[in-house]
C-alpha cells in the first residue's frame, strides 16, 4: 500500500529530516538514502522499519543539516600565528625607529591568521537517538495513511466476496439438478435410437450414478465456502493478512477450477467463469495489502 511520512529531529548542532514513502510490493523492500557519514546506521534503521512494516517498497531519505542559527562552516583564528605577526611587526618598528602601534585589522589580514573550516559532522552513535525518533514518527504517519487505504480496500474486498458467494450459491443450487438433467437427456437419446423397443432402466441408472459421482462438486463447494468464511473472518480481524489472503485465493481458485472441469451445465460454466473473474480482482487487490 502507499503512504508518506515526514518528521524532523534536532540536536545541539544538527537538524535531521526524514521522509518515508511506500508503494506496493509483494515483499518488504527497504531502500535507505543516508549521508555517507551516517552509513553505519543503515542496518539499525532497516531493522526499525522491519518492526513496523511487513510488505511494500519503502524508500527512506535522511538529510542532515546544521541546526537553525548554525553554519556548516566556522571561522578559526590562529592565535599563535597572530601573536607572532604582532610581535614581529612591533620589533621591526622598533628596529627601524617607526612610531605607532600595529592595528588589529592589519593583524587579521595577515595570511593564515583567519581560516574557514567545515564543521565536523556528529558521530553516528551520538546522532542515532535523534534518527530513531524522527524515523519512528515518520513511520507513524506513513502507517496511518496505509491504514486508511487498507480500510477502503477491505470494503472493496467485502463487496467482491459477496459477488463470489452469490456465484457459489448458484453453483450449489444447480449442481443437484444436474443428475436429473443428465438422466433426462440420456433417456431422450436412447428413445431416439431404439424407437419403440424397451429401455434398460438398470443400465440408465448405472450410467447416471457413475456420471453423478464423476461430476459431484459437494466437496469443492464445502471447501470453497470454508475458505470464504476464513477470508471474511480475517478481513474483520485485520492486521497483516496479505500473504494469508494470497494463499486462500489460490485455494479458492483451485476449487473453482475443479468445479469448472466437472460442470455439465451451461449456467454453472458461466458462473464458474464469473467466479474466476472475481477471484482475479481479489488477487490484484490483496497484492496491495500488508
Amino acid at each position: 500500500m502507499t503512504g508518506f511520512g515526514r518528521a524532523e529531529s534536532s540536536g545541539e548542532t544538527y537538524l535531521i529530516t526524514i521522509e518515508a514513502r511506500s508503494v506496493n510490493h509483494r515483499h518488504l523492500d527497504v531502500a535507505l538514502r543516508f549521508p555517507k557519514t551516517l552509513g553505519a546506521l543503515e542496518p539499525d534503521a532497516r531493522k526499525l522499519v522491519a518492526t513496523r512494516l511487513d510488505r511494500g517498497r519503502i524508500d527512506v531519505n535522511l538529510s542532515l543539516a546544521p541546526a537553525p542559527g548554525r553554519s556548516e562552516q566556522r571561522i578559526v583564528a590562529d592565535t599563535v600565528l597572530a601573536r607572532t605577526w604582532l610581535e614581529r611587526a612591533r620589533t621591526l618598528g622598533a628596529e627601524l625607529g617607526v612610531a605607532g602601534d600595529v592595528e588589529l585589522r592589519w593583524v587579521l589580514e595577515r595570511p593564515g591568521v583567519l581560516r574557514i573550516e567545515d564543521v565536523e559532522p556528529p558521530e553516528p552513535p551520538a546522532v542515532w537517538p535523534a534518527i530513531a525518533d524522527a524515523l519512528s514518527r515518520a513511520l507513524d504517519e506513513l502507517c496511518t495513511q496505509r491504514a486508511t487505504e487498507g480500510a477502503a480496500l477491505a470494503t472493496h474486498l467485502r463487496d467482491l466476496l459477496g459477488e463470489l458467494e452469490s456465484a457459489v450459491d448458484v453453483m450449489a443450487k444447480r449442481a443437484p439438478a444436474a443428475a436429473a438433467r443428465r438422466e433426462a437427456r440420456l433417456r431422450e437419446r436412447l428413445r431416439g435410437m431404439v424407437g419403440g423397443l424397451g429401455i434398460d432402466e438398470a443400465r440408465i441408472l448405472t450410467e447416471v450414478a457413475a456420471w453423478a459421482e464423476r461430476t459431484d462438486v459437494a466437496e469443492e463447494l464445502a471447501r470453497l465456502r470454508s475458505h470464504v468464511d476464513q477470508f471474511r473472518a480475517m478481513l474483520d480481524k485485520g492486521g497483516a493478512v496479505g500473504r494469508t489472503f494470497e494463499f486462500l485465493l489460490q485455494e479458492m481458485n483451485r476449487e473453482v477450477n475443479t468445479m469448472g472441469s466437472k460442470a455439465d451445465d451451461l449456467e454453472v460454466s458461466q458462473v464458474v467463469v464469473a467466479a474466476k473473474g472475481v477471484l482475479e480482482k481479489m488477487r490484484e487487490q490483496t497484492q496491495n495489502l500488508e
